[in-house]
């Protein structure tokens, strides 16, 4: 290898991702950047308390709502998130929301979450197909080296289901986050780095096929 291809290569790892506004689509799901026209069919789908169960602040109002996709487009705005609808590819309706957060570029790492998919289509291909399109962005086309995953401790759906993919539990911050409710949530923290996303792919890929052939 010539010292010029080495050099170019470390030139390009120094450039930061830009972490923009794009549509990822697969053959189940479309991801759309999220902006306030999807507030109301959002708000059709999404302002069942269950699905909220979670999260610390639940969103059970049209004014929650409305708040809930500003507060995600101001992150975005500030750099440090990047907000999607979840549509359904075959009928085209709004199904949920995901989003990229705590992106810090200059070490090439951001965190998937703040996902919520409305109750019938819960348990299908659509979350996975939804993972799946934003880990290969991540890694394929922005070239992190590391996205990380949280959820609450008392989930165990959802740490069953991450851990299920290949991510990596690395430990479980005590009182992280003061609940509506007043309850002192414990986050659980997962990651996957750039050297596991080859292996979590051919996951997601059997499971996504698993999936779509119980549909």
């Amino acid at each position: 290898m010539s010292d010029d291809t080495d050099t170019q290569r470390a030139a390009a790892a120094m450039v930061e991702p830009c972490v923009g506004p794009v549509v990822l689509e697969g053959s189940f799901v479309r991801l759309e950047p999220l902006t306030l026209d999807y507030v109301q069919p959002l708000c059709d789908v999404g302002l069942d308390p269950e699905l909220w169960r979670w999260i610390p602040y639940a969103v059970t109002t049209p004014d929650e709502m409305r708040e809930y996709v500003t507060d995600a487009l101001r992150e975005q705005a500030a750099g440090h998130a990047l907000p999607f609808a979840t549509l359904e590819k075959e009928t085209g309706r709004v199904v949920g929301s995901t989003r990229y957060g705590a992106i810090v570029p200059e070490h090439r790492r951001l965190e998937i979450g703040w996902t919520f998919v409305a109750t019938p289509w819960q348990r299908s291909v659509i979350n996975s197909e939804a993972k799946l399109l934003m880990l290969r962005h991540a890694f394929e086309s922005l070239s992190m080296n590391r996205v990380e995953l949280k959820t609450d401790s008392l989930n165990e759906r959802s740490r069953r289901a991450i851990a299920g993919i290949g991510a990596t539990q690395e430990g479980i911050f005590r009182n992280h986050v003061v609940c509506a409710d007043g309850r002192l949530r414990h986050s659980v923290y997962f990651s996957i780095v750039k050297d596991e996303w080859p292996d979590v792919r051919e996951r997601l890929e059997a499971r996504i096929e698993r999936l779509a052939a119980q549909d």
